[in-house]
């Protein structure tokens, strides 16, 4: 089941729709309990993702900042960084 659902407010270059999809998918598997669906609640759950992920759209497109946009690409390997020191593994 999920773990992170990652920021995706204020980078440069924004958030896509794949990654705004994902993460609708994980808030949707978190507060349903289902990583996979049954059949009899596959479309309720799949709208529900198609919903959430208008709505973060919608929201991404709203929120303002003075802050300047992070960078994807240097978060990445920050992330990669502290799982390295954290998990002792190279950093891959």
């Amino acid at each position: 089941m999920c773990r992170n659902i990652k920021t995706l407010f204020n980078f440069e270059p924004p958030a896509t729709e794949v990654e705004i999809m994902a993460a609708s998918l994980q808030f949707v598997r978190k507060i349903s309990g289902f990583n996979e669906p049954s059949k009899a609640n596959e479309e309720a759950f799949n709208q529900a993702v198609r919903e959430i992920s208008l709505v973060a759209r919608g929201l991404l497109n709203s929120l303002v900042t003075q802050s300047v946009p992070r960078n994807r690409e240097l978060e990445n390997e920050r992330a990669r960084l502290r799982n390295a020191e954290r998990f002792g593994t190279k950093g891959k």
